[in-house]
């Protein structure tokens, strides 16, 4: 994956060693920051194409900066922790981050997660050569990943677009969790499914979809989600 630029963002100089060679390796152009302020200026002077962001960082942690890197980019951000821990992953979700990679971890599978995350930031397409969605109140157009939601632009990160988009395309259509994960992530998702929960929440957030819509994003319990058609009120009552 030649001129791809890769952020690797860790505090310890051997991890950041390991991964510059296997990554130079597969043809990455390879920026390294020491600490979380040096990550933020790299980002800002370098504008890498994806962060491998590790969470435990002096100066500033990495859920730091990535709080501070979605606030101006839509960067692919992998997170690195050392921790096995349900809710510092999650928080790391919560916070922007498109996947998180537990330490120690196996560096081919780092390199084969990030090319994963490129391919679907860079190429996301749906077979049926579609390029926007409408429905009353909602407009999503895909070659601008742009999003307008009851006359407002709202701004996704490239997972929680690329998963409103799946839902939209094929609507009342029920999708387990896993499922979600293989089509959106692009492999098998080892952990808890929670990272789709977590994002559903914020695109729920950010939808902000009044109760009268003729349309939501619907929680099938035991199951997982799909995107529902609902009847307007007064069809409902006839």
């Amino acid at each position: 994956m030649g001129n791809y630029k890769v952020l690797i963002a860790d505090d310890e100089p051997q991890i950041r060693e390991i991964l510059r060679v296997y990554f130079q390796k597969e043809g990455f152009q390879v920026i390294e920051a020491e600490n979380g302020q040096d990550a933020l200026g790299k980002v800002d002077a370098e504008h890498p194409d994806i962060i491998l962001l590790d969470i435990m960082m002096p100066v500033m942690d990495g859920l730091q900066v990535c709080e501070q890197v979605r606030k101006q980019y839509d960067i692919p951000i992998i997170m690195l922790t050392a921790k096995d821990d349900d809710d510092d992953r999650i928080l790391g979700l919560e916070t922007g981050a498109d996947d998180y990679i537990t330490k120690p971890f196996n560096t081919r599978e780092v390199v084969a997660r990030v090319k994963a995350v490129l391919r679907r930031a860079g190429g996301f397409q749906l077979a049926s050569g579609k390029k926007t969605i409408e429905f009353p109140g909602l407009f999503i157009d895909q070659e601008k990943m742009e999003v307008t939601s009851f006359g407002r632009n709202v701004t996704f990160t490239t997972k929680e677009f690329e998963l409103l988009w799946y839902l939209a395309a094929t609507p009342g259509k029920v999708y387990s969790r896993n499922q979600l994960l293989e089509s959106i992530w692009g492999y098998t998702y080892f952990g808890d499914t929670r990272t789709v929960d977590t994002h559903i929440k914020r695109i729920r957030q950010k939808l902000a979809v009044p109760k009268d819509s003729t349309w939501d994003i619907a929680t099938v319990w035991g199951v997982g989600y799909k995107f529902e058609l609902k009847q307007p009120a007064e069809q409902a009552e006839a």
